[in-house]
């Protein structure tokens, strides 16, 4: 049990002794009147006044102590909260001397959360700081928070106790501040461009709207199973169909896959449906909106991954059979030829499943040879047909498709089309899907005879597209694992015993 450890046994009894003191642990009264950010902001002048201090401002500050220092009638205590850290100076004199002795110095400790109140000054060290004259316990902590100068370092604890890497990383916290303004931003920039927000259902009758293998849930009303959303993409196009112009969705999608840096089986995504366009305005579009994310971000358009410097004023756009040999570098004679392909993934010891399109087989070398040397924003076009499902056939070439993909810095960031409009090339192409499922492909799209049906009421020309948020942010906050973008990301399940023996 978590309350056997030793130190929180002890914590525990200091808890108890405050309680025969009169004074509650778990206080809800809380009279602060500036967080951290404000009192060091408004009092940035206490530096340049002659004695370094001004007792007639008052103010009230909580937060969480992160460090501590007895130095006999004198303590330094730091304090944090979500805005920054504060010292307080706090002494015998100010707080009484049976206060300090036997309360402050014997029952609080780091990790405990507090409220003091006192005047700005400046210490001897230049250090602006509030001058003690009360402090409120208001929170006992019980666990004890890991030693600060290692902090917590583990990566699986941290991903496991997120609360505890909030706790003691504070650029992790900033790194979610971002996500969270990319995605107000990624809102605002589509509302103000005339698109209306929606939502779609979260269980669906069919797994589609992408190639992924499902979730499967019950419904025990109907008696019957369903899927968790794979991609909210066939129901959004029924609101085109409806006469919706654009619309666009901000929400999670769930595929039954493994884990990985890119890869979380939970992820959020934008997508967008946008009539009367086509693929091409999707380009211009998302060029557009990374501008609008930088400079409300206000980010340099030069920004590094690792050992990568990525230039997001660069965007390029190349089609997805010449992108093969002109950055793959695959020869030229073989990209539309299937028996060369296959010659030459295996000669490069590289597994071909077998029946795999010629298509397809592009698919293979693109994600061999291309994906991972696109480092600057690259539109990858013209996707074969086999790999395209939804995407609307190409007029000058039918075994293409008027779609592309964005990548930077070697990983796919959006996917976009010309919608398939036409019911009946739509019929056939999940004939072929299905196919695929009965041949072993679990990841193939079902048959989905409703939205072939509501396609067949006619949906306007229309271009879509989804970006993922969760790569989106870490290109953007320099992360290389999905995890640290997530705050509670999908875990490995601990067995009993080494649960019991993480509390020890």
């Amino acid at each position: 049990m978590i309350f056997d450890n030793k130190f929180i046994q002890q914590r525990i009894e200091k808890a108890e002794l405050l309680k025969k003191e009169g004074i509650n642990p778990y206080s809800n009264e809380c009279r602060r009147n500036a967080t951290i950010e404000k009192f060091l902001n408004v009092n940035s002048d206490i530096a340049h006044k002659e004695n370094k201090r001004d007792e007639k401002r008052h103010y009230i500050v909580s937060g969480r102590i992160k460090l501590f220092r007895i130095m006999g009638k004198a303590s330094f205590i730091q304090i944090e909260d979500e805005s920054g850290a504060l010292q307080i100076y706090a002494a015998r004199d100010n707080l009484g001397e049976n206060f300090y002795n036997e309360t402050f110095k014997k029952n609080i400790e780091v990790g405990d959360i507090v409220e003091v109140s006192g005047y700005p000054f400046v210490t001897g060290q230049g250090e602006l700081s509030l001058h003690a004259d009360e402090l409120r316990l208001l929170t006992k902590a019980l666990s004890p928070l890991p030693e600060k100068f290692h902090g917590i370092t583990d990566k699986e604890t941290r991903y496991r106790k997120r609360y505890l890497d909030l706790i003691m990383n504070t650029d992790v916290r900033k790194t979610f501040k971002i996500r969270s303004k990319v995605i107000s931003l990624t809102r605002r920039f589509f509302e103000d461009k005339g698109f209306l927000e929606v939502e779609t259902p979260m269980m669906h009758p069919i797994a589609g709207g992408a190639n992924a293998k499902p979730f499967i849930t019950h419904y025990n009303a109907l008696g019957i199973d369903r899927y968790l959303r794979i991609a909210p993409e066939l129901y959004l196009k029924r609101l085109i169909v409806g006469g919706f112009e654009a619309v666009f969705e901000i929400n999670r999608n769930f595929r039954n896959e493994g884990m990985d840096a890119t890869h979380n089986p939970e992820f959020t995504s934008i997508e967008f449906y946008w009539a009367y366009k086509t693929y091409k305005d999707l380009i211009e579009i998302t060029k557009e909106y990374f501008r609008y994310l930088f400079d409300h971000l206000n980010l340099p358009t030069q920004l590094p991954y690792g050992d990568l410097e990525v230039d997001f004023s660069k965007f390029s756009e190349v089609a997805l059979i010449e992108s093969l040999y002109t950055i793959g570098g695959v020869p030229e004679e073989i990209v539309n030829d299937k028996d060369k392909i296959i010659a030459f993934l295996k000669s490069n010891n590289i597994q071909v499943k077998n029946g795999l399109s010629l298509g397809q087989l592009q698919g293979e070398l693109f994600d061999e040879y291309v994906e991972e040397k696109l480092i600057n924003p690259t539109f990858i076009t013209e996707y074969p047909v086999e790999i395209s499902p939804l995407a609307r056939r190409s007029d000058k070439n039918p075994d293409i498709t008027e779609r592309f993909e964005l990548f930077i810095a070697g990983r796919e960031i959006a996917n976009a089309f010309s919608e398939l409009n036409d019911p009946i090339d739509q019929y056939e192409r999940f004939k072929t899907q299905v196919e695929s499922k009965e041949s072993g492909d679990d990841e193939a799209h079902e048959m989905d005879l409703d939205f072939v049906e509501a396609l067949s009421y006619g949906m306007a020309p229309t271009a879509g597209q989804g970006i993922g948020i969760d790569r989106l942010v870490m290109l953007l906050t320099n992360e290389h694992s999905i995890r640290d973008v997530l705050l509670f990301p999908a875990m490995k399940p601990i067995h009993s015993e080494e649960k019991h023996e993480e509390n020890e």
